[in-house]
């Protein structure tokens, strides 16, 4: 290892320390152990999984090895104001399916019940890689120039992501009278009262457990409302695709003209295995 390797891995591990003790935060795993032992930081900071195409085709445990922090970590029981944690209760949190004890983000997506039960959600379901050097469109360092890939520097596009499951729930579109909140009881908390007839394929991507999701909606709307606008953290709709489904009208609406009729290559099922 070179003196400046070494100059390089005494800096970011005395940068690590001071962050640290000032703030409370325990650093990464992987950057503490290549700064304490000398190995150098900014080699596993380009490494390849860190990039597509390797990014798209990694597994958890490849991804884990390095941030296994992200399940291992749990919410404090109290704050440091003291506030019990079952006591701070968001407010998209009062829907009868979040269930179980205050948990972390990571924790919510990928191993809670929940998660496990809904979901089929992977790292790189969100994460897709990222360039450290620069996260902004139009940078010098943006040599595809595609102002859609990258959004201010986070590491996933809320855009193309987030937005699935935490946007709001576009009631206009859908031609209820008002808000789910407002409206729901008219129609008997329950979505399949217009849905079982109307857009008959729904969740038929591979990020989502189909069927879960459809027993567990029958009469109880929060399972549905849950993701569709009770837990937006947008003030945006996300715009669906229209997979084709049974009896699908010829003509297309005018607020779905722009839509794809599928959802991207890298969500989809096999065709053996679509829920009809």
């Amino acid at each position: 290892m070179s003196k400046q390797d070494w100059i390089i891995a005494a800096v970011i591990g005395a940068t690590i320390a001071l962050v640290s003790a000032v703030f409370g935060v325990t650093p990464p795993p992987a950057a503490a152990a290549a700064a304490a032992s000398g190995q150098d930081y900014l080699r596993a900071v380009y490494n390849p999984l860190h990039f597509q195409p390797a990014a798209g085709l990694a597994t958890d445990d490849q991804c884990l090895a390095c941030h296994r922090e992200i399940i291992d970590q749990r919410v404090r029981d109290k704050s440091p104001a003291g506030l019990s944690a079952k006591e701070a209760k968001a407010w998209y949190q009062q829907l009868s399916t979040y269930a179980g004890e205050q948990d972390t983000f990571h924790r919510r997506h990928l191993v809670t019940p929940m998660a496990r039960q809904f979901m089929n959600l992977q790292c790189n379901t969100c994460h897709q890689g990222h360039d450290p050097r620069e996260e902004a469109p139009g940078s010098s360092a943006d040599v595809s120039q595609d102002t859609t890939a990258i959004t201010l520097r986070k590491q996933v596009n809320p855009e193309t992501v987030c937005l699935k499951c935490h946007g709001q729930m576009n009631y206009v579109v859908m031609g209820l009278p008002g808000p789910w909140q407002e409206v729901g009881e008219q129609m008997g908390n329950d979505c399949l009262v217009c849905h079982a007839n109307i857009r008959t394929d729904r969740h038929n991507v591979n990020y989502l457990n189909a069927e879960a999701i459809e027993a567990a909606g029958k009469g109880n709307a929060d399972v549905c409302y849950g993701c569709h606008g009770g837990r937006a953290w947008y003030r945006i709709a996300y715009p669906y695709p229209r997979h084709p489904w049974p009896n699908m009208p010829a003509d297309t609406p005018d607020w779905a003209k722009d839509r794809p009729a599928y959802s991207e290559p890298r969500f989809a099922k096999p065709a053996a295995v679509v829920n009809r």
